[in-house]
């Protein structure tokens, strides 16, 4: 006990005797031993509050430590998604490029029902496809018109 051994405890109950006397020895020891009890009790108290202190704070790197894992993951999530998204885009215009590409090569390359190369003068007749000269329309067959009564 505190480093002790039994003689000195038994020098020091021996000076106590003659120091308090034989009646007031018990009271005092009593008084003693509260004094030890109440000691380790708050010794007791202070230990285990620095310890639940220190569980605190453990648990509470090890929530920031989440909490940061958890927003990178949300970070490098919305960087995927939006990477993801940014190549169906560009997968989407570069069809509709091509797409563009082939109507207006089409355009180009297709030849043109006109000739383009002859000249027409109003005293011709035009001609179709076939190179047949077009006939006026003619409204030889009219209807006869009721008076509105």
């Amino acid at each position: 006990m505190f480093g002790m051994g039994m003689g000195e405890i038994l020098v020091i109950a021996i000076i106590a005797v003659l120091f308090l006397g034989p009646e007031k020895l018990p009271d005092a020891m009593v008084k003693v031993a509260k004094f030890f009890k109440t000691f380790k009790n708050s010794i007791n108290d202070v230990k285990s509050t620095f310890e639940q202190e220190m569980k605190i704070q453990e648990l509470k790197e090890e929530a920031l430590t989440y909490k940061r894992k958890l927003d990178e993951a949300a970070t490098s999530a919305r960087k995927v998604i939006t990477f993801d998204e940014l190549e169906e885009i560009k997968k989407t215009t570069s069809s509709v490029n091509d797409s563009l590409k082939e109507i207006e090569q089409s355009v180009t390359h297709t030849p043109s029902p006109f000739n383009t190369n002859r000249s027409y003068t109003m005293d011709e007749p035009l001609t179709s496809l076939s190179s047949t000269p077009l006939e006026p329309v003619s409204h030889a067959t009219k209807t006869e018109e009721k008076p509105h009564v």
